[in-house]
């Protein structure tokens, strides 16, 4: 695969939504970012609230930036929170929680990252790595 398409990201989507609705999650925003962190899709739940497309796409965004999941980020986050606080000032694109995961193809290629937020990171995560599942991608949530 070269890439996440549009009907990729759909599915990815549809599959996280779907996991959280069975597992009864708050409203969520996903968002789908390709390898260059340009949006390919985006959808927010009826209910989902305030700035949940952007914590969603901050940590998709920060995911791919550094190169691991926002479960890994936020852990070194509070290991080395000066690094982190600069790198979030800097940037204004990176949320250290848990719901960012990078998408890698049957090869092993980082074609994009997901981003979830609405519930907690565990749910948020356990979303976004249905989601990839769904598409029949590889999910890298750590480092």
């Amino acid at each position: 695969m070269a890439g996440i398409t549009l009907s990729c990201a759909d599915t990815i989507i549809e599959g996280a939504l779907a996991h959280a609705r069975s597992a009864g999650h708050a409203p969520l925003a996903v968002v789908v970012l390709d390898a260059g962190a340009h949006m390919v899709a985006m959808k927010r739940q009826d209910g989902a609230s305030l700035f949940r497309g952007q914590i969603a796409t901050g940590k998709a965004t920060g995911a791919l930036g550094m190169g691991y999941g926002t479960r890994e980020l936020a852990a070194r986050a509070q290991k080395g929170p000066l690094f982190y606080t600069a790198l979030m000032a800097m940037t204004g694109e990176v949320v250290p929680s848990p719901g960012g995961v990078l998408i890698r193809d049957a090869d092993g290629t980082l074609i994009g990252a997901v981003g979830i937020s609405g519930d907690t990171g565990d749910c948020d995560e356990a979303s976004a790595l249905a989601g990839i599942a769904a598409a029949g991608l590889i999910a890298q949530p750590a480092g």
